[in-house]
């Protein structure tokens, strides 16, 4: 059985809707003082638990005033910032996952195969929050113009900045532009990916984006709020906790989509998913969840389930639990990856949610 979402707690949906509202002299559903401007800080691949375990290593960050809420599920980048730039679930705004079925078309990377069937103006099914609001949006120039841009964060004014200290110095000028500024930060989530979030490279990183923060809090504006959180924890994957899918448990499984440690079975024409569901739990035992659709639903998970967005996520879920990631061969290229997410353990799904300038 799945964990069950706790739908009275404030998620990362809520905090650029917030943010938002405090700029109106609302609290939004954090309750947030009134402000003239907000920066939202999204450091990609920074949960809870390792912020915590590493905390002497981020000192502003750890020390300051807040605490975590949960990111959503899957626990991914696409599904994640899609849910905290719109306020909305995934089964509102469609984007389900790391890969995800085009119906008719197959499965496409929701980060970066867009067009055709994935038309940014309607993929993304809601209006974001940078439609109702001023807003500068600072990330890096490469994606300016991609079609996740055009579908998560349009409406926003897009200024790019090659390194991170480039993004800081320009999210301290555009603090002073009384705007909603979300300021996105990837280079943690990479490290992770390369060599794990325990390795020296991912802690130099931490540092950095600890250090450059410490320096806009110094420059922002007294009526200027800055809340600083990200899109999911991660995981350290050993080879030893590789597991190869047996190529029966593919019987009846028309397309596989999301990523090693959430895998989302969409069953063939004829085939019945309860059934499906049931073998894969007979295999994978205590190492991992399993759901159907519905199930995953009635947790909480995606929120209203569109009927129109529901075909696009799978007819069973295999999430994994502890360390471990699934993968349908073992030449698949996702092995080198040593930092892993997508799944509902508290490393993945708890991030910080931590409170600066008029925030705090």
């Amino acid at each position: 059985m799945l964990p069950v979402r706790r739908q009275d707690a404030p998620a990362l949906a809520d905090v650029l809707s917030s943010a938002a509202a405090a700029m109106r002299g609302e609290g939004g559903a954090l309750r947030l003082p009134r402000v003239a401007g907000a920066v939202v800080l999204v450091v990609d691949g920074l949960g809870a638990a390792q912020l915590g375990q590493r905390s002497g290593h981020a000192r502003t960050l750890a020390t300051a005033p807040g605490g975590s809420l949960d990111a959503g599920f899957p626990t991914t980048t696409a599904s994640a910032l899609a849910s905290l730039t719109t306020g909305a679930l995934p089964g509102e705004h469609g984007i389900v996952g790391y890969d995800a079925l085009v119906p008719g078309v197959g499965v496409r990377n929701q980060l970066r195969d867009w067009g055709g069937a994935m038309d940014p103006a309607t993929w993304q099914r809601r209006p974001t929050l940078f439609e109702t609001t001023p807003s500068i949006v600072i990330a890096e120039p490469k994606h300016a113009t991609s079609g996740f841009t055009r579908g998560v964060l349009r409406g926003a004014e897009y200024r790019g900045g090659r390194t991170m200290a480039d993004r800081f110095e320009l999210a301290a000028d555009a603090a002073r532009e009384r705007s909603l500024v979300y300021l996105y930060v990837p280079e943690l989530d990479r490290a992770g990916h390369d060599r794990g979030w325990q390795d020296a490279s991912w802690v130099d990183a931490l540092e950095e984006v600890d250090g450059l923060l410490a320096g806009l809090l110094r420059t922002l504006p007294r009526d200027v709020g800055l809340l600083a959180t990200a899109d999911h924890g991660m995981v350290d994957v050993p080879e030893s906790a590789h597991l190869i899918v047996p190529p029966t448990l593919l019987d009846g499984v028309a397309h596989v989509a999301g990523e090693p440690r959430c895998l989302q079975l969409h069953v063939g024409q004829g085939e019945d998913a309860a059934d499906l569901a049931a073998r894969w739990r007979d295999w994978i035992q205590d190492a991992g969840w399993v759901a159907t659709r519905d199930e995953v639903v009635a947790a909480g998970w995606l929120g209203a389930l569109d009927h129109d967005v529901a075909p696009r996520f799978g007819d069973v879920v295999v999430a994994a639990r502890g360390r471990c990631a699934l993968y349908l061969d073992e030449a698949d290229p996702a092995r080198g990856m040593v930092g892993q997410h997508g799944s509902l353990t508290p490393d993945e799904l708890r991030v910080p949610l931590r409170r600066f300038g008029a925030f705090a």
